[in-house]
């Protein structure tokens, strides 16, 4: 197990760290970077390191759709530069349209006096060049290691490890995902819905360019998406009910690039080249609360929401963003920057922003499942009068930028 300090890391008060952050994928990562910086003693538990990533290997199939507001925050941790640099694919517009009545939406980044909507990144560079920047910042690594207790004192909380360490903080913050364990473990519910679809990822090479455009068509089934990547490929997310998912993941390569190419309206033209594909269970699930005793969510821990905005890991990056700002302004002002109304400050107020948009986001995927007659005309006859008012569409645009 790696628990040794590096060199230059904040002294733990009485062997109690200020912080442990269970789960290291890229919210967790961000959050532990975020929280050693603003001057915080961290600790980083996870099952295990990640890949190390390297330009050489294929682009990884989990790709994100990076905003503005997540750029930011990467750029303030020290960590963009090193993303954009190894391999990040920028887009400038993106294009929306309707299978059922032709109604399209334009996003174009010059329309907002901006040169890009966002980048599209492989998720495990992300996660690489995040965990390179932790023994720098003083994070201690706790890897390969599994909570299996949680308890709390009235000035800590404690983690039980499975091999029998004891980890103590006056914070623990739990980023471990949809499933998350230690949100079961504290006993914090949910609530929210099962899709009954998939996600089907791959990357594909189209007969033309993609034009550093985010193409998304909105299908009965679900929507598909082709994210442009930086080699001049697409990373397609192919939202498709459970049993018709199964049927387009048992296609061979030839008869999928049919079936893509013609789900897809023959857009970006016939499909060319496809890599192997995978499939995860789209649902949406929100915690019932982000905070008990000295606890809190981050990421998917607290909201999973529906792929097709492209919005999941953006709305954790922000909540890491709210909970550091939190902390700090408690901090100096000579606060327990983990008492209960401080993270019930940090719980209140993302948890209204991304209840908001996660229920848009449903709402909208809802709103293109609609079949009837009646109904596809009238979700054209808006979608086109939102494509003409620009100053509503630039609104959208930079919510969704988190500007």
């Amino acid at each position: 197990m790696t628990d040794a300090w590096p060199n230059g890391s904040p002294r733990r008060r009485g062997g109690v760290l200020d912080v442990a952050v269970v789960g290291g994928g890229m919210v967790g990562a961000a959050a532990a970077l975020a929280l050693a910086r603003a001057g915080f003693s961290v600790a980083l538990v996870d099952a295990r390191e990640p890949a190390a990533w390297a330009a050489s290997q294929d682009v990884d199939l989990r790709v994100v759709g990076l905003a503005p507001s997540s750029i930011r925050l990467l750029d303030e941790l020290g960590a963009w530069q090193g993303i954009r640099d190894g391999r990040a694919s920028p887009y400038a517009s993106m294009v929306v349209w309707d299978a059922e009545n032709g109604a399209t939406l334009h996003f174009d980044a010059a329309d907002e006096g901006r040169d890009l909507l966002g980048y599209i990144v492989e998720n495990n560079l992300v996660q690489a060049v995040l965990w390179q920047a932790l023994d720098a910042a003083g994070v201690r690594r706790v890897v390969p290691a599994e909570v299996t207790g949680y308890s709390m004192r009235e000035d800590r909380a404690q983690l039980e490890l499975a091999d029998g360490e004891c980890l103590s903080a006056q914070l623990v913050v739990a980023a471990d995902g949809a499933d998350s364990p230690l949100r079961a473990m504290v006993g914090i519910g949910t609530h929210g819905r099962d899709y009954a679809q998939r996600g089907i990822v791959a990357h594909v090479a189209t007969a033309r360019p993609h034009e550093r455009t985010a193409w998304q068509r909105f299908l009965p089934g679900g929507p598909l998406a082709f994210l442009p990547l930086a080699d001049g490929r697409c990373s397609i997310v192919w939202s498709l009910p459970e049993p018709e998912a199964q049927r387009v993941l048992a296609l061979d390569d030839d008869a999928f690039r049919r079936e893509l190419g013609v789900a897809s309206d023959f857009r970006l033209g016939p499909i060319e080249a496809v890599t192997r594909r995978a499939a995860f269970p789209l649902r949406l699930k929100l915690a019932d609360r982000y905070e008990v005793g000295r606890l809190v969510l981050l990421g998917d821990a607290a909201h999973a929401v529906h792929p097709l905005a492209g919005q999941g890991v953006n709305l954790g990056l922000r909540d890491v963003a709210e909970l550091r700002d939190t902390l700090v302004e408690a901090r100096a002002a000579g606060r327990d920057f983990a008492a209960t109304h401080v993270l019930r400050r940090y719980a209140r107020r993302r948890r209204s922003a991304d209840e908001i948009d996660a229920r848009s986001f449903d709402a909208l995927a809802r709103i293109y499942g609609w079949t009837s007659f009646p109904l596809v005309t009238a979700r054209g006859v808006g979608v086109r009068i939102l494509d003409r008012l620009p100053a509503l569409k630039r609104q959208l645009a930079r919510h969704a930028a988190g500007l």
